[in-house]
């Protein structure tokens, strides 16, 4: 990649960030210094959910620096390529590089590097980058990369799992130090589900993304859990917080790790899309969706289809 040799790079991925996100923006600030000799700083947009510090702290590492606004002239995007996901002032800023696995909303007035593969994870991507360029991962590195497949393909058995993203976890295990990944893999998905601490505010945002639907505002947020039903216990309370953020439309996915299984609530107007969407009815807002894991794959397409 021949970027521009400047100030630092700042690179970073999505608002509220998610395992990928922190951990491919660590990977591939440290592969643009390793392979390309560029400056960079990996940074976020948030702080980190229960599962990423789980990883964090499992790995010796620190949180990165969070930012409001990029202080450089040009950044590196990971784990999402839409304006609306980004940094607040990303019109201000030049975008010289992507790596992204999501579908492309994206333009730019100069050709850019812009890696975008439909794998698991940003991680998966990376580490092919890595062999590619002969540069040996650090330990910590690796294990967040591991964690990130781990993430994002909910211990590969999530429907966005390719055929790459195995051998890629097994060998960011093994070079992280990780001898049963599966065992490492349930620990960590686990740590981001004990929502009881939690404020309902907190989890709808928390992993939450906006869309537009052919003119049509929806706000996505999903969690993850290991009983769905104790979750909807706490029904009334994300509806609150649903009508209390304003987005037009808002759809919470409740995810049940062990059984790849989904409920979502929905708050807004366009509950006849939603209906649409999943061929499903929704009873007192709930929406029951079975085999649903992944927002990008599962949930994202049949919206965009019913609008």
């Amino acid at each position: 990649m021949e970027l521009k040799n400047m100030a630092k790079k700042l690179v970073f991925g999505h608002q509220n960030p998610d395992t990928d996100t922190i951990a491919s923006a660590m990977g591939a600030a440290y592969l643009l210094q390793e392979a390309y000799h560029e400056e960079t700083e990996a940074v976020a947009l948030g702080t980190p959910n229960a599962e990423t510090q789980y990883a964090l702290d499992y790995f010796g590492l620190n949180p990165l620096r969070v930012i409001e606004k990029a202080e450089t002239e040009e950044v590196v995007l990971v784990d999402h390529n839409e304006k609306a996901q980004s940094v607040a002032n990303l019109d201000d800023v030049e975008v010289v590089g992507v790596y992204d696995h999501h579908k492309i909303n994206f333009t730019s007035a100069n050709p850019i590097w812009f890696t975008n593969k439909p794998l698991g994870s940003v991680a998966t991507i990376l580490y092919y980058e890595f062999q590619v360029n002969q540069i040996e991962i650090p330990k910590a590195i690796a294990g967040m990369l591991a964690s990130a497949i781990i993430s994002d393909t909910l211990l590969l058995k999530s429907p966005t799992t390719t055929k790459l993203d195995q051998p890629a976890l097994a060998g960011l295990a093994k070079a992280a130090g990780i001898d049963d990944y599966e065992a490492y893999g349930m620990n960590l998905l686990k740590a981001g589900t004990d929502l009881s601490q939690r404020t309902a505010r907190e989890l709808i945002d928390g992993d939450a993304k906006s869309f537009d639907f052919n003119g049509h505002e929806f706000r996505i947020g999903q969690v993850n859990t290991v009983d769905i039903e104790d979750t909807l216990n706490r029904k009334a309370e994300f509806e609150a917080a649903m009508q209390a953020a304003e987005y037009q439309n808002f759809l919470f996915v409740i995810t049940d790790i062990l059984n790849s299984n989904s409920k979502a609530i929905f708050v807004g107007p366009d509950a006849a899309e939603v209906e649409k969407a999943f061929d499903a009815k929704l009873e007192n807002n709930v929406v029951d969706l079975p085999g649903v894991v992944s927002r990008k794959k599962q949930v994202v397409p049949p919206l965009t289809a019913a609008f």
